[in-house]
């Protein structure tokens, strides 16, 4: 079995396609529920977050494995797999390893050494444990992730390297590149609302706490939900204030919270200066002509312009057409080539590569590969730059607008437009950070005076020129040497069960040269047959003390795979018992691991 990923994430793929292939909870469940029954798969884990989706399963065959995770990513997300298949990028073996590693430590977020991922990690663990899809692969895959990138925060700076993806919203928000006392400067005294009572929003709220806005009042679905997180608001306020009076001029900001169900969430928006919202919701929850009424009034109108023309559901899409990574500037691989099918055994049998854009689902040979992984190592992907479009790129873009005004009746409204020269806009009365997936917020609001939208899209184009910390180079060093341990310790574990089952195989042997003693030395004392039984025990011991301790050594090492089945074979041994070896090991230790998961939690 091999380790295999296949997913999107804010990377591959724009973000008007990584809403669309959001998945709720129950569409996590069934996908994975549906990834371990399907042939090729004997585990499987799911990492959704707002930037990224993943599958991650053990597979007996690479080719039939891409090709079904692929197809069921596109059921469970409902985009259809031609479309999806552009931004998909795959990661095999060692490479999907250090994939899952690189993501745990920050390196991978939108914002470079955010922590808040490790939490998203754990969950998706906890997700395949209560599923029962995880086995002893994924089990120790993850598990060691979550060490890896705690290990990566603590001894090293990669947390100067980034903020959480909150704090990066609200610095934009605050005017892009500002400074922590800017941003407590323009958050000082304000009046907060966060909307939703999960973690991105219970971390919002704190965040918010810290700045020293003057309220936060809380509305979510669930109105205990909000309660408890205003509650823990105000009690953390006062243990602030508290703890910071004892002779601090300066003292604690205080701030005082609340909760409100959704119903009045219009009207506080109307208090609100700032705005945080991040529900499971999988419609709008805040609509251009919501946002525009809580603004009315606090703008000059003569300045407030129009409101947009939204669709019936709200929603503002420009017509994006897709991008191919493999077609970027410096890629390696020849598409054409690549999908007239040029696959061979060879690719099932490399392990170690990754592959992103439309050949991750396209058959090619392990060196075109290889070299593949290597360009995707070395960058980022590239955007197109619009200066460089030519004529042919116009008339396409041209007949997709006809194409959706027919179908339509209308061509979609551009989703940020430039604001006209010499018509500045008034300053923000309303500033409001979307951190939802599918989005919570109109994308019209973009266009509404006296309003400010930070999303995720936006958050994405503002972290490519975050500059990346020295600490960075220090984290990939530490994840390429756990990628590395992580391989060994893989490798070495497979034989494990081979000489389990060698060692139990000598042992029946000596049990059945002792009773054949027993046959025909009836009248020998227990003293001597103790010392008989031991003696021929040590011997078989000693006999098989090197050569198994040295197989594990050997095993470890890279193409090691091959040595348990030198083993098997040198000492007859039964694949059955082998098996059966593994499986009551594997029932062990997710049995260990699940029971540890839980007493953590």
């Amino acid at each position: 079995m091999s380790l295999l990923v296949v997913g999107l994430s804010h990377r591959s793929a724009p973000v008007s396609v990584l809403e669309r292939a959001a998945l709720s909870q129950d569409a996590q469940i069934k996908l994975l529920q549906d990834t371990v029954a399907a042939e090729p798969a004997a585990e499987a884990a799911l990492l959704a977050t707002c930037n990224r989706i993943e599958l991650y399963a053990d597979v007996d065959k690479f080719h039939a494995g891409v090709a079904e995770l692929s197809t069921l990513l596109a059921q469970h997300s409902g985009v259809g797999l031609d479309e999806l298949t552009p931004y998909l990028y795959v990661h095999y073996e060692d490479r999907a390893v250090h994939h899952l590693f690189s993501v745990a430590c920050g390196l991978d977020s939108m914002v470079v050494g955010e922590g808040q991922v490790l939490g998203q990690i754990k969950d998706s663990l906890a997700l395949a444990q209560d599923l029962h899809s995880a086995g002893r692969l994924l089990n120790d895959l993850f598990q060691q992730a979550l060490r890896v990138g705690k290990r990566a925060h603590s001894e090293t700076g990669i947390d100067r390297a980034g903020q959480s993806l909150v704090t990066f919203g609200l610095q934009q928000l605050a005017g892009g590149k500002v400074t922590g006392a800017s941003v407590e400067a323009w958050a000082a005294g304000r009046k907060a609302l966060v909307i939703g009572a999960g973690s991105m929003s219970s971390l919002a709220a704190a965040t918010l706490a810290r700045l020293g806005v003057a309220e936060i009042v809380v509305a979510n679905r669930t109105p205990d939900r909000a309660e408890r997180l205003a509650q823990i608001i105000n009690e953390n306020s006062e243990n602030s204030q508290y703890e910071g009076s004892d002779g601090d001029e300066g003292g604690v900001p205080s701030v005082s919270a609340r909760a409100v169900p959704m119903e009045s969430v219009p009207f506080e928006l109307t208090r609100a200066d700032i705005a945080v919202s991040c529900t499971g919701a999988t419609g709008l929850v805040l609509t251009a002509e919501i946002i525009a009424a809580a603004v009315e009034g606090r703008v000059p109108a003569d300045e407030a312009g129009p409101a947009p023309r939204t669709t019936a559901t709200g929603d503002v899409r420009g017509v994006l057409p897709p991008t191919s990574i493999g077609t970027d500037d410096g890629c390696p691989l020849d598409l054409s080539a690549v999908q007239n099918g040029q696959a061979g055994q060879a690719v099932q049998e490399s392990a170690g590569f990754s592959v992103m854009g439309e050949a991750a689902v396209a058959g090619m040979d392990a060196a075109t590969l290889e070299q593949h992984a290597a360009w995707v190592d070395n960058g980022t992907v590239g955007r197109r730059d619009p200066a460089r479009r030519t004529p042919d790129d116009d008339r396409e873009l041209i007949a997709a607008l006809a194409l959706t005004a027919a179908t339509l009746g209308r061509i979609p409204e551009q989703r940020r437009p430039e604001t006209p020269a010499g018509a500045a806009r008034p300053p923000a009365v309303l500033s409001l950070l979307d951190l939802a997936m599918p989005r919570d917020v109109d994308a019209a609001a973009h266009r509404l005076a006296g309003v400010r939208l930070v999303d995720i899209e936006s958050l994405a184009e503002a972290s490519a020129d975050v500059p990346m910390a020295a600490d960075v180079d220090q984290v990939r060093r530490i994840v390429a040497d756990e990628v590395a341990a992580f391989g060994a310790a893989l490798r070495a574990a497979h034989i494990t069960p081979t000489v389990v089952a060698l060692r139990a195989m000598a042992a029946d042997v000596v049990a059945g040269e002792i009773a054949r003693l027993d046959g025909r030395l009836p009248g020998l004392d227990e003293k001597h047959r103790a010392e008989i039984t031991q003696t021929v025990r040590r011997v078989v011991d000693k006999l098989l003390h090197a050569p198994t301790v040295r197989v594990k050594q050997l095993a470890a090492e890279p193409g090691g795979a091959g040595y348990a089945d030198a083993l098997r074979t040198l000492f007859d041994l039964d694949q059955e018992t082998v098996d059966g070896v593994s499986r009551w090991a594997d029932r062990a230790d997710n049995d260990d691991d699940h029971a540890e998961s839980r007493g953590r939690a």
